[in-house]
């Protein structure tokens, strides 16, 4: 019925109780599968794979978690695909009935959490990106996010069309309204395959920009979350921000990027560069998000905000100055 697809390299601190959600929930395990793609793990990674059961552990040689994604759907079978990152943890043992009810309308080709679960146990940190709704906080200058944010009450800044449909939001998304879904959670059908690029990487706004340019447009967001284990310590998010800048940099020089990033509202980088320096709106914004969700982990807002300034002008810098673009080495990853 579904098959999930987890890359991992070096997983060992989170894969553990990644895989105990998904075995805990409400299906008979023959109605699923799990495809571990690994990357040269050198910790437990693959050894709990093996104890826990996986159906098939698949070499991932390019490294990245998007080349990951491929491997990994290449080795599967299902109609369904199941994109869980080794530090996600399915919240509850009706995440997996939730997530493919939608499927039941022909229309609907993938679906997605609606926000990012918050657990008391979590590190400061990683509850704050999980009240934040997102990753990066350039995104909530832009309007370009996916999940529920505490700072806006919205789970986008995008006017997107959709529908109340009890369990679910149906979607119908266009180019121009395009927020960034695909990751963390991501349930789609194994024949949207046949209208995208996602061989040797797996982009996953990528692959769903060109689905909607192919005219598959309903997407559902469901009521339900995600644990994402994000970052536990600033130094973390700091290498990750450096990663994702260097990682989209290449790769966009490469041509092998599509989605419409030039396209994004400049005034949102403007303001967001603005409103960092002067620290002010910055902290507005976490008080703002502190009323509706009290927790000292918006104490993080600020510190982020100018981490994700630093390094991403850095790499700008690097670009503007003909500088030779590289990927972030994987060598000594670690969760």
């Amino acid at each position: 019925m579904i098959s999930f697809v987890i890359p991992t390299l070096n997983s060992g601190k989170t894969l553990e109780a990644c895989l105990g959600s998904i075995l805990a929930q409400r299906f008979s395990r023959a109605e699923y599968e799990i495809v571990i793609a690994d990357a040269g793990s050198t910790d437990e990674t693959v050894r709990i794979a093996r104890r826990m059961g996986v159906d098939r552990i698949v070499e991932n040689p390019l490294k990245t978690g998007e080349a990951g994604k491929t491997a990994g759907i290449k080795a599967s079978k299902c109609d369904l695909i199941a994109l869980v990152d080794s530090d996600n943890i399915l919240p509850d043992e009706r995440w997996l009935e939730m997530m493919t009810g939608p499927f039941r309308d022909p229309d609907i080709v993938a679906s997605e959490p609606l926000e990012y679960t918050v657990r008391k146990g979590d590190p400061a940190l990683t509850r704050y990106f999980a009240l934040l709704g997102m990753n990066d906080p350039l995104c909530l200058f832009t309007g370009n996010y996916d999940r529920a944010c505490a700072v806006t009450g919205k789970w986008t800044g995008l006017e997107v069309e959709q529908q109340d449909m009890g369990g679910y939001f149906k979607l119908s998304l266009t180019e121009a309204s395009l927020p960034t879904i695909g990751a963390n959670g991501f349930v789609f059908r194994r024949s949207l395959l046949n209208h995208v690029s996602w061989d040797p990487y797996f982009f996953d706004i990528d692959v769903m920009h060109q689905a909607v340019r192919a005219g598959f447009r309903h997407v559902a967001k469901v009521k339900t979350g995600i644990v994402h284990l994000y970052c536990a310590r600033l130094g973390d998010f700091v290498r990750k921000q450096r990663r994702r800048i260097r990682d989209f940099l290449f790769f966009a020089q490469e041509r092998q990027r599509t989605y419409p990033w030039d396209k994004q509202r400049r005034a949102g980088i403007v303001l967001f560069a603005l409103a960092t320096v002067l620290v002010l709106p910055v902290a507005v914004q976490a008080a703002m998000g502190f009323c509706r969700r009290p927790d000292r982990a918006w104490l993080y807002h600020v510190p982020v905000c100018w981490i994700t300034l630093w390094t991403y002008g850095v790499g700008t810098l690097r670009k503007a100055f003909g500088l030779r673009q590289a990927p972030a080495a994987r060598d000594r990853w670690q969760k």
